[in-house]
């Protein structure tokens, strides 16, 4: 009987993160799940400390990749579940009882299920929110304000999900959620309270500015040059209120 959900962490020399990652996975009240290590190889204590956690369903796969979207194309390609969770190394479940409440949703099949994410640090303390607000309704047409909810926070049922295309190296998780979100006839909003804890110092963050720019290659695609130009514009005012809100 396949579980209910795959959740998948990717990993590469990731000893430095990935204790809190498992520990949230562990901690889980819902055991309707395996956990998918996918390893780009590593030489540090990654794979140790996935041993060492001893998770229930633990499956491990550790051989070099092309970068993180070509791990997590192996991770959907060995998933097993009806949901794909993407945990990264250093992200972690915000609740024990969130991947309960995920379950609850799953039960009328929706094709992808959302909910709020909030920022902690390296020392585990919770920041903030996102600047971006998940919607209580998604649609495609949502993904025009920008990545409104995080890919962690996005749960996708499997056989609606696609490969992430290779060509974008920092932002190909933005388009994999609208080619979803175009094939899903439902999408279920969580609630107001976090289900993810987002760690600020990740791989996009490090490379912002060019996840930007892959950002808006992929709205033009999708929703026209003219059409992200003008949302662009309306960015703006958004841009500055959180500089100005930062500076203090």
């Amino acid at each position: 009987m396949e579980p209910l959900f795959s959740i998948i962490t990717v990993t590469w020399n990731a000893a430095a993160v990935v204790a809190p990652t498992l520990q949230s996975v562990h901690e889980q009240t819902c055991a309707d799940y395996e956990y998918l290590v996918i390893d780009g190889a590593s030489t540090d204590a990654t794979l140790q400390l996935v041993r060492e956690a001893d998770i229930v369903g633990t499956r491990i796969f550790s051989e070099p990749d092309n970068g993180l979207y070509d791990a997590m194309n192996k991770g959907i390609d060995r998933a097993l579940g009806r949901y794909l969770i993407f945990l990264n190394a250093g992200d972690a479940f915000a609740s024990p009882t969130t991947l309960a409440e995920l379950a609850v949703l799953a039960q009328d099949n929706p094709g992808v299920i959302y909910g709020q994410t909030q920022l902690v640090d390296a020392e585990r303390r919770v920041v903030g929110r996102r600047h971006l607000t998940a919607p209580k309704r998604l649609t495609v047409s949502s993904f025009k304000q920008g990545m409104l909810v995080c890919h962690q926070a996005f749960v996708a049922r499997r056989d609606l999900a696609p490969h992430y295309d290779l060509k974008y190296r920092f932002s190909a998780d933005f388009d994999w959620c609208i080619r979803v979100l175009q094939q899903s006839p439902v999408n279920v909003y969580a609630g107001d309270h976090p289900i993810i804890s987002f760690l600020t110092d990740g791989l996009t963050s490090k490379y912002h500015r060019t996840s930007l720019m892959e950002r808006y290659r992929i709205m033009c695609h999708y929703y026209g040059t003219c059409s992200t130009i003008a949302h662009h514009l309306m960015f703006i005012p958004r841009y500055l209120k959180r500089r100005f809100a930062n500076s203090k």
